[in-house]
């Protein structure tokens, strides 16, 4: 019996996209350009975007970039200006979370230096789907995600994964994926959240037979989830996929407890557009649910942050009560 009221977290955030340009080509990408077809996110167009969400009382910045091939001598360049953007985010007084695909550990721990916190999807661990939805996509390996994850635990880098449900895996793969993310985490201890990600069509996307979910299974795979992860590992469903009132809380009844990043355009999903906070409040008090909004870290990591990423978060938590 759940003991009401109960919470349930979003942040409210806005997505920089240094370029949609990328060499990877999943069937189910609604997001990709061909690499040097996207230009990339000019400086001054950035400053002006933040400018505004100054104004809308947004604290996460979600930096979401296609990837540069990393033998391309296009690299650095397009690495440097993931970095750059991530610290002018910094010095406006946001919190920036990037996400950029599989980096090196160089990387990483420079990104580190500008980032509150950090991610990357794991999708699913079975070898099966690089033989579909992701035989043109190298950096989608199984084993090059879950290092990612191990070499964000040895760096220390708060960091939010998750599993993308209805490419083609089996329930037993689900639950190996989730199973994999879990062990990780028990050695490291830095996994946040855990994003389960329902494959929802979009017009841009090439398509593929092996696609599909049936959305009211939702409520199962949470569960499943939560019986999989350490309890100290939040579970994220997106409003915008899971956007039935009656689901969605059947999903946070089954366990899970963020709603993440609400945003006004969802880069991944653009058919999906994102609930407001009001709308979601107004589905989720009547039934006890308190909606909350967090910040792009979560309280337990702030101490392995730098002297000054730290200070940036204890603004906001002081301005948030938290």
């Amino acid at each position: 019996m759940l003991n009401f009221p109960q919470t349930v977290t979003y942040s409210l955030a806005h997505t920089l996209v240094p370029t949609y340009e990328c060499f990877n080509r999943c069937s189910y990408c609604n997001f990709r350009a061909d690499p040097k077809q996207s230009p990339w996110l000019d400086f001054a167009v950035a400053r002006s975007i933040l400018s505004r969400c100054q104004q809308d009382g947004i604290q996460e910045i979600l930096i979401l970039s296609g990837e540069v091939y990393p033998g391309s001598a296009r690299r650095s360049a397009w690495f440097d200006r993931i970095y750059d953007l991530g610290k002018l985010a910094l010095e406006m007084g946001f919190l920036p979370h990037t996400n950029a695909g599989p980096l090196s550990r160089s990387e990483m721990e420079r990104l580190a230096e500008v980032n509150v916190s950090m991610g990357l999807m794991v999708e699913q661990t079975t070898s099966t789907i690089m033989e579909t939805v992701h035989r043109h996509a190298p950096s989608k390996s199984p084993e090059v995600r879950l290092q990612q994850l191990q070499q964000a635990g040895e760096l220390r880098i708060p960091f939010t994964t998750g599993i993308l449900l209805g490419l083609g895996e089996t329930e037993a793969d689900r639950y190996s994926s989730l199973e994999a993310i879990a062990e990780i985490h028990k050695q490291h201890g830095h996994i946040q959240e855990v994003i389960l990600q329902p494959y929802s069509p979009g017009s841009q996307e090439v398509g593929d037979a092996t696609l599909g979910f049936d959305i009211t299974q939702m409520p199962e795979v949470v569960a499943m989830a939560r019986s999989a992860l350490p309890s100290d590992i939040a579970i994220q469903i997106p409003p915008n996929l899971v956007a039935q009132p009656d689901l969605m809380l059947a999903c946070l009844n089954a366990g899970a407890s963020d709603l993440g990043g609400i945003s006004p355009h969802d880069e991944v999903n653009p058919d999906y557009p994102h609930p407001t906070a009001a709308l979601l409040r107004s589905h989720l008090e009547p039934h006890g649910w308190k909606l909350k909004e967090r910040l792009a870290v979560y309280p337990q990591y702030d101490h392995q942050l730098s002297f000054g990423l730290q200070t940036s978060v204890a603004g906001w938590r002081s301005r948030l009560n938290q």
